[in-house]
């Protein structure tokens, strides 16, 4: 049936719906003049991504950066690989869930000139949604708080019938709530859904004409426009997907007419930077409206969803992010903001089920613009006391440094020596011995706002206290330098101000850091700095550094998972031998890690038979930085995200 449907929409069959109308002249768009990024950064950023799709099979990928005045864009690949079409900046792919951040600004252009209200029962605005046993406002719509369902089956999630907002609306208007509003983040397209048929009610006009006039047109997003089978063109990317060979297939059609306000915005990465650039400079909604949509928001409990309205919003390695990532047939997307660094990146691939490259990508791009090159690698240690003790200070790094440059609205400082003497205690190791692993879960909880916000505002007040000391330009040096640095130049500065005794932790933490600190350094490959091992040209010629470096020594940098890529790399050409010896030293590095010690298991039991290990594995810690959806790994949403 698919098949045939498709065959006719495609070979001028009867359409489900009456051919559009002939669009009306487009507005005149604003460009985006800006110098180039210098040739350096250009050249890094190139090699980036070619040993990025140099990995694993690849179609079209535009990649857009702004930072400030300057600008690099390119595409690469193919947008249609049949006729061996190129891909370019002016390529358009579908958005997916991006379209989630142009129907928040709609909503909150309409909220500013006071035809919508964010506490309105949005059955109200759209009576064909049933009202429910509690109200549903805008404001929990906007934060995936409204407890509306997300996609509940495959006649829901594989549409292939072309839609107008009613049918769009009556695949679930009456299926009930999953949680009551304002208790649980429930990621939710079809709560986008409602509120593009609020912006119809408020607006009168049809939710495309009004993404058209009042977002896309504004911005000069002039390749922008709700996805419509019927009106492609040649600048369209044809979308594909992995077979399980490996192999690249077209995708399986789906008309996104169904989440046209939650996944249905078709545009090019040209049209995300233009987006973002206005999004930062205020040229959308105002600067009181951007701070609210960049602000997590919070269940009724007081636990933080790391989302905002319209875009995720999280610490990254001491950056304070506002994203949005999107996945669906045809595609994969991710539009990542740095507001107080000026960045906007832009990343689009016509393959789906691409997100950990566009990930890995845009840490590769901030790595490059703003931390001097330098590889972020997470601490290994062999001894859990110490990985729970370093946990606690990587994360008033990241909390606190982000939050200090958070465009939105950020915790109160409160009673200061409270909070460092309540840190000091739950980093204490005779507090940590007798309930390690209760521990580590208050210090992940510990930026909560149900928990005081504790570690965003100790280290909100440790960013302060360093800029204060050294200012703006060194403390933007922390995201390149790392937890440790900032926690023990925290220490300096603090003696040199002579900060109350409490601001100086303890004794004992005191130690805890500079000895981490120093090893950390003792640990460091020259040839590694700004290169992954999977990465060099040659890594068995860095291994006696890395050895020497890093036997016995911890923390040292983390390679476990670069090391398994080289074991995997090796094993695809058939150096099994080699594969093994790569897993085995991993193993030997990285005592504790799990992961490595099963790689290992199976390479030497290629029957699948498994054997455990002796040692227990370290408590993983759950790092602030985000999975493919740009939320927390537990918040992970199960569906439109890959």
């Amino acid at each position: 049936m698919k098949a045939l449907l498709l065959s006719a929409l495609l070979l001028g069959g009867t359409p489900v719906l009456p051919a559009p109308t002939p669009p009306e002249p487009p507005l005149t768009p604003i460009p985006i003049e800006a110098p180039s990024l210098p040739e350096d950064i250009q050249s890094a950023l190139d090699g980036h991504v070619r040993a990025e799709l140099a990995r694993r099979p690849h179609a079209g990928l535009s990649v857009g950066v702004m930072h400030g005045a300057q600008r690099w864009v390119r595409g690469y690949g193919m947008r249609d690989v049949a006729r061996r079409k190129p891909a370019t900046p002016r390529t358009t792919y579908r958005m997916a869930s991006i379209t989630k951040s142009f129907t928040a600004v709609a909503v909150l252009q309409l909220v500013q000139q006071g035809r919508l209200s964010l506490d309105t029962d949005v059955h109200t605005l759209v009576p064909a949604f049933p009202a429910q046993p509690w109200p549903v406002t805008v404001r929990q719509l906007l934060g995936h708080l409204g407890g509306v369902p997300h996609y509940d089956g495959p006649e829901a999630a594989e549409n292939i019938r072309r839609l107008d907002t009613a049918g769009a609306l009556a695949l679930f208007a009456h299926k009930p709530l999953v949680a009551e509003p304002g208790t649980q983040f429930v990621y939710s397209t079809w709560g986008y859904n409602l509120l593009g048929a609020a912006v119809e009610s408020a607006s009168g006009q049809g939710f495309g004409d009004y993404l058209r006039t009042h977002v896309f047109g504004p911005t000069g997003m002039s390749t922008a426009a709700l996805d419509d089978y019927r009106t492609r063109d040649t600048h369209q990317a044809v979308g594909y997907r992995l077979s399980h060979q490996g192999r690249l297939v077209p995708s399986h059609y789906l008309d996104v007419s169904s989440r046209f306000a939650g996944g249905g915005v078709r545009a090019s990465v040209e049209d995300l930077l233009a987006f973002g650039q206005a999004m930062l400079h205020d040229r959308l909604v105002t600067r009181d409206t951007a701070r609210m949509m960049q602000t997590p928001m919070r269940t009724r409990d007081g636990l933080l969803t790391d989302y905002g309205m319209g875009f995720a919003t999280y610490p990254l390695r001491g950056h304070y992010v506002v994203a949005h990532a999107g996945g669906q047939p045809e595609t994969t997307t991710l539009l990542l903001l740095l507001p107080a660094e000026d960045i906007v990146l832009a990343l689009a691939t016509n393959l789906e089920g691409d997100a950990k490259r566009l990930r890995r990508l845009s840490n590769r791009i901030i790595e490059t613009l703003r931390e001097d090159g330098h590889v972020r690698r997470d601490a290994a240690f062999s001894d859990p006391m110490d990985a729970t003790v370093h946990e606690g200070i990587a994360r008033l790094f990241t909390y606190g440094l982000a939050y200090h440059a958070a465009p939105g609205d950020v915790p109160k400082p409160g009673d200061l020596i409270h909070a460092f003497t309540q840190v000091t205690e739950l980093l204490d190791r005779a507090r940590i011995a007798p309930e390690l692993p209760a521990t580590l879960e208050r210090i992940r909880t510990a930026h909560q706002p149900r928990e005081g916000a504790l570690f965003i505002r100790v280290g909100m007040e440790m960013a302060r206290t360093l800029e204060r000391v050294h200012g703006r330009d060194k403390l933007g040096e922390y995201p390149r330098r790392g937890p440790l640095a900032f926690f023990t130049d925290y220490l300096a500065a603090c003696e040199q101000e002579e900060c109350p005794a409490p601001l100086r932790f303890n004794q004992a933490l005191r130690q805890d850091a500079l000895r981490f600190n120093e090893n950390w350094r003792r640990a460091q490959v020259p040839g590694l700095v700004r290169t992954r091992l999977n990465e060099a040209t040659r890594p068995e010629s860095l291994w006696p550094a890395m050895e020497a470096a890093s036997t016995g020594v911890f923390p040292h940098p983390d390679y476990v998972e670069e090391m398994l890529r080289v074991a995997s790399s090796q094993a695809s050409l058939g150096r099994f031998e080699e594969q093994r010896r790569w897993l085995e030293r991993a193993v030997a590095l990285h005592p504790r890690s799990e992961e490595a010690r099963i790689a290992l298991a199976r390479a030497r039991a290629p029957s699948g038979q498994v054997p455990g290990g002796s040692a227990s594995p370290l408590p993983r810690a759950e790092s602030p930085v985000p999975d493919n959806a740009g939320l927390l790994r537990r918040q992970r949403p199960a569906a439109e995200f890959p």
